[in-house]
């Protein structure tokens, strides 16, 4: 095991830990800021979880927010909801004060001209952007250099590989990640966070790289289902810039957290098709998890209709194709530059014609009707976040088959750090309906209640 165990210090706080702290004086984020630099400092050549920093400015921005607080507070000001807190932002969002490169050698170098949307609304929170984390190559499948906090020798999971290492090792609270498969809800398992991926269209994707525009979804990284709630509060207004954004209201996710819950949620235990694939251990070990409430909970084995058994084959068709269509020019262009795994996904993404992709497109919401009598008699799904513990080994980032059939259909996923498989995290997934964020985060916090 690691040295991920260390004294407790102001970076080992959560985002709303720190926020009170912050508010009643006991804490300034320079100190905070400094803690997080240190901590990056001392783990840095073993995790290597940042592609990019800037401690300066950190530290400047940081002055300027103890600064804002003193005013705020003498004012009697609303203060803004993240002012003084450290951020992690993957490297494939772009970020005009720092290079955004993409996991990608074709991209050294890469200054965008702009924040992008997510950056910008965070920065108007009072965040304080502490760096770069790594991605896998081009947010795909080609690791990048971080290793996981809790097993040096396993891969943290991909393509949020950084953001997840981060916020597990103490090294920041918060850290953004994006998911077109599995690539915040496998690393949140892997890495033993909270890491939340809200209903498609919820978040802006503007200066966001684009793998798939049916799939890419933002989210992130916490230590707490609040902070991850409040993160993305802070990052959800409308964009018109982004065709795919949901522009209905939007109720705040922490103040949905904050109403006392009339019951305990009932929930559906769906082992989905990827079941088999698991681990035995894993099976084993979310089994015995499902059924350990006794009367604390509703958790009844639900399983899906038959005509799902193909579905992960239909959102790897849209993936893979749009990645043929927006990652194949960047390969023809620098073959020296891009992975043989990359460039066989896109020679892949190429064989599917017009019509695969249009059928698979046009199978989605057929498919996510036939969910209705679940996701309307549960308040969550309950089901595995990953196949199995952290692979052993750097070459690989594992699979995203226990998360890409919600991203498919476009549902809220959570990851939360319940169970433990050979000494390693396991994470427990609550998925829901579209645009039920709020409930399915009131049911991963009454879990998180339930087994501290």
């Amino acid at each position: 095991m690691s040295g991920i165990e260390a004294e407790p210090g102001p970076e080992r706080l959560t985002a709303m830990a720190a926020r009170a702290a912050l508010d009643e004086g006991s804490l300034t984020s320079v100190d905070l800021i400094d803690a997080c630099l240190r901590r990056v400092h001392a783990r840095d050549g073993d995790v290597a979880a940042w592609a990019y920093l800037d401690p300066n400015a950190a530290l400047d921005a940081a002055r300027a927010a103890d600064s804002a607080l003193k005013r705020l507070h003498a004012a009697g000001s609303r203060v803004p909801p993240l002012l003084g807190i450290p951020i992690g932002v993957k490297d494939i969002i772009d970020t005009a004060a720092l290079p955004t490169e993409n996991g990608s050698a074709v991209f050294s170098g890469r200054r965008p001209r702009a924040d992008a949307s997510v950056v910008a609304q965070l920065r108007a929170a009072g965040a304080v952007v502490l760096g770069k984390t790594v991605t896998t190559e081009l947010a795909f499948f080609g690791p990048g250099k971080t290793r996981n906090p809790h097993d040096l020798r396993r891969t943290p999971g991909g393509s949020s590989s950084g953001s997840a290492a981060a916020v597990a090792d103490f090294q920041v609270p918060l850290a953004l990640g994006t998911q077109t498969a599995g690539s915040i809800i496998r690393p949140a398992s892997y890495c033993g966070v909270i890491g939340y991926k809200p209903t498609f269209g919820y978040v802006s994707r503007s200066g966001v790289l684009a793998q798939s525009a049916p799939l890419d979804t933002i989210g992130g990284y916490a230590r707490s289902v609040e902070d991850a709630a409040i993160l993305i509060d802070a990052m959800s207004s409308y964009d018109v810039a982004d065709r795919d954004m949901s522009c209905g209201g939007k109720p705040p996710l922490a103040e949905a957290l904050a109403e006392h819950a009339r019951r305990a949620p009932r929930l559906a235990f769906v082992k989905s098709p990827a079941w088999p694939n698991a681990d035995a251990a894993a099976r084993a070990m979310f089994e015995a998890f499902a059924g350990s409430f006794d009367a604390r909970a509703e958790v009844v084995e639900t399983p899906l209709p038959p005509e799902f058994d193909g579905a992960l084959r239909l959102q790897q068709i849209i993936q893979f194709s749009d990645i043929a269509r927006n990652y194949g020019p960047i390969a023809d262009a620098h073959p020296e530059k891009v992975s043989q795994k990359l460039k066989d996904i896109i020679a892949e993404g190429r064989s599917f014609t017009m019509a695969d992709y249009a059928a698979a497109r046009a199978e989605r919401d057929p498919l996510y009707d036939a969910l209705r009598p679940i996701l309307v008699n549960y308040d969550a799904i309950l089901t595995p976040a990953a196949p199995g513990a952290a692979l052993v080994g750097l070459e690989a980032t594992g699979s995203p088959m226990f998360n890409a059939l919600w991203t498919y259909f476009g549902m809220p996923c959570i990851s939360l750090p319940l169970l433990e498989v050979d000494g390693m995290p396991l994470g427990v997934q609550l998925t829901g309906a579209r645009g039920n964020d709020a409930g399915v985060l009131r049911a991963a916090q009454w879990l998180m209640s339930q087994h501290r």
